[in-house]
């Protein structure tokens, strides 16, 4: 009968459109910027990151240290230390090329250093080994090439 939903008959509207005008559509809504300190829901995080919320849960369950807190219902909520921490596993993951188990052992070694704040020479990198990385990328590419190579003589051969 007095249904507080529709549009025009609640005090407060259900959406706003960017004149601020009622709008009654809840696609039309704007949304609020949030602080840098603000907690994050799973489709936030999911939209910012580019990666579907599955895959957030599924990241969770691998990797130990991203502890988003859970309210009622199960819902999360994601402190900005842990929208970082995925943000630098997702750079590990997709941009580096590394594997799970792999992320999983950098992000568990000795110095319990944030992910953000792992140094290049925790990781193996050239700046480690005192060449550049444009020398370690030549060398790396010289090796993969001669294996390409070999590997193609040894499919050759009856």
């Amino acid at each position: 009968m007095n249904d507080p939903n529709a549009h025009g008959d609640s005090q407060f509207p259900l959406s706003f459109d960017d004149s601020g005008d009622e709008a009654g559509h809840p696609g039309e809504s704007r949304r609020v910027a949030k602080s840098d300190t603000a907690f994050r829901t799973i489709s936030e995080v999911a939209t910012d990151l580019g990666v579907p919320q599955h895959v957030l849960r599924f990241w969770e369950s691998k990797f130990t240290q991203v502890r988003p807190l859970k309210r009622g219902g199960g819902r999360r909520y994601y402190r900005p230390e842990d929208v970082a921490l995925l943000r630098r596993i997702r750079a590990l993951l997709y941009d580096d090329g590394m594997t799970i188990r792999g992320v999983q052992k950098l992000l568990r070694e000795p110095g319990g250093r944030p992910a953000e704040a792992v140094a290049p020479e925790a990781v193996g990198s050239p700046a480690a080994s005192g060449r550049s990385s444009g020398q370690h990328l030549r060398q790396l590419l010289a090796e993969l090439t001669a294996l390409r190579d070999d590997l193609r003589d040894a499919l050759r051969e009856p």
